[in-house]
């Protein structure tokens, strides 16, 4: 089987999650039939949804991951089977692995909606990985690249101990 860069990426972040105490078992979790690329259960109850970027942009040094409606019907189906649902974005630059709860995810949602009076086809959240600081995640204000919404630290001890308090 060819190794993809998904297997890598995502490879980082279920090392780390293997290594830790509390766990006993990863599964990859089905869609349409088949195993999804992205989405894992992890003991029984966790679930993981793995997004990577590699480079952070040049100009505001934030690593971007787009959530389109794909990517957020799948979130929705994978909550309904695991009670923790949480995402992982691995920022292969930077070394790290910014995890934040499925529910922060549709607050950071919610809240550029509101900024924008109607959704959106596609989602970008941002994460900025400042050295020896936690990384801060947000999106962009609508229309004002720079101006961001409210951000949010996400310490970078967190994962992947986060997934199993």
């Amino acid at each position: 089987m060819k190794i993809r860069l998904d297997h890598k990426y995502h490879g980082a972040a279920i090392i780390q999650i293997a290594e830790d105490d509390r766990f006993t078992a990863i599964n990859s979790i089905k869609s349409n039939g088949s195993n999804h690329r992205s989405a894992f259960r992890v003991n029984d109850d966790i679930g993981v949804y793995l997004k990577y970027a590699e480079k952070p942009s040049e100009t505001f040094e934030e690593f971007q991951f787009t959530f389109n409606q794909q990517h957020l019907d799948d979130l929705a189906k994978l909550k309904k089977v695991t009670p923790k649902l949480f995402i992982c974005l691995v920022c292969v630059k930077a070394e790290e692995i910014c995890c934040i709860k499925y529910d922060l995810l549709l607050q950071m949602i919610v809240e550029r909606r509101s900024a924008k009076g109607e959704g959106e086809d596609t989602y970008a959240v941002l994460v900025n990985a400042p050295k020896g600081k936690g990384m801060r995640t947000y999106m962009n204000k609508p229309g004002r690249k720079g101006v961001t919404l409210t951000k949010h630290i996400v310490s970078r001890s967190a994962f992947p101990s986060d997934l199993f308090a």
